[in-house]
């Protein structure tokens, strides 16, 4: 209990007293019974009630996240109606017949949803607002703000009590749609939501300033569709990703082309390699060969007798023959003594 509170109750209690005080004088008058001191105890006790009345009617605690605006009818106070500087927090005394009209300057949140549980308002108090490509989105936001401690004054003037629901409403729904309207649905849900956000909170930042409020935040919680957009934006996106499966398919087809590709292409350079490296190794063994005769020949050429040499060295050894005259050229074999004996006998 505050203060002027407890004030309030002294004077309560005080006019309860005086009329006790008044009751007991009247009875003990009617009984004709000595009323001597009565009369000041009534006036005592009448003084202090309206002591403590005038005193408590003109109390006012003002809390650490409030302001007073005081709207009095006393021209030598206020000549226009109202003190120009506000009640800070406190225990504060005006004439009793003035009236304080207490702000709170802490922050509020105004929201704004198709929840019916999550708004100020029963029911879908979405945004409806159009794309600039003809779309329809609904969209829910929250306003968080606090009034101008500087400017409480202002506002009772322009607006009283009705600055929640004449000004901050109406004047969020009205800039959502506005910027909304600049965009196209796809940059709305894609990569153009923050800059969206930040054009909303610019322009709500500038119009509440105007008003003497202060903007702390603009929160963009959700952005929604008509069940015939949402409807083709999933079948766009089934359609998306099945084609996106399917060159998934074609890549891997490629790939797998490619690597068979790779091998045969492998495989051919394997085989070439080696006719390559066989091809070499003959060319080798015949220049070998080669360079053979032609040691042969030039070893024939200066002793002719080595060819006889070579030929009767490859005769078997068990083949016998008859030698011609030297300068004949040709063997010839001999009978086969064993056979002609085998016959004969």
């Amino acid at each position: 209990m505050d203060i002027a509170s407890l004030f309030q109750g002294i004077a309560s209690l005080s006019w309860m007293g005086f009329l006790a005080v008044l009751v007991v004088a009247i009875v003990r008058a009617s009984r004709k019974q000595s009323t001597k001191g009565m009369g000041t105890l009534i006036i005592g006790v009448l003084v202090f009630a309206l002591v403590m009345t005038t005193v408590g009617a003109g109390l006012v605690f003002i809390q650490p996240n409030e302001r007073g605006v005081v709207v009095s009818p006393y021209s030598f106070r206020a000549p226009e109606g109202y003190l120009k500087e506000t009640l800070k927090p406190g225990l504060h005394w005006v004439v009793p017949g003035e009236n304080v009209q207490i702000y709170s300057i802490a922050r509020q949140t105004y929201t704004m949803s198709a929840a019916s549980s999550e708004g100020q308002l029963q029911g879908d108090d979405s945004i409806r607002a159009r794309t600039k490509d003809g779309q329809v989105v609904f969209i829910d936001a929250s306003v968080i703000f606090k009034i101008d401690p500087t400017k409480v004054v202002q506002l009772h003037i322009d607006w009283q009590s009705r600055y929640e629901d004449e000004l901050v409403r109406p004047t969020t729904r009205g800039i959502i749609r506005d910027v909304a309207s600049q965009y196209g649905i796809e940059e709305i849900v894609s990569s153009q939501r923050a800059s969206l956000e930040k054009a909303i909170t610019a322009s709500l930042n500038d119009k509440l300033s105007e008003n003497n409020l202060i903007l702390v935040d603009f929160v963009l919680r959700d952005i929604h569709f008509s069940e015939e957009y949402a409807a083709a934006v999933e079948t766009k996106q089934i359609a998306e990703q099945q084609a996106q499966q399917a060159k998934f398919v074609v890549e891997q087809k490629k790939q797998e082309a490619e690597q068979a590709r790779q091998v045969a292409q492998g495989k051919a350079d394997a085989a070439v390699i080696a006719a390559q490296g066989e091809a070499e190794a003959r060319l080798i063994q015949a220049e070998a060969e080669a360079q053979a005769l032609e040691q042969i020949n030039v070893a024939i050429q200066s002793n002719p007798d080595l060819l006889v040499y070579l030929y009767i060295n490859k005769l078997s050894p068990n083949v016998e023959v008859m030698l011609l005259p030297n300068d004949a050229p040709f063997l010839f074999p001999l009978p086969n003594t064993d056979a002609a004996a085998n016959g004969g006998q």
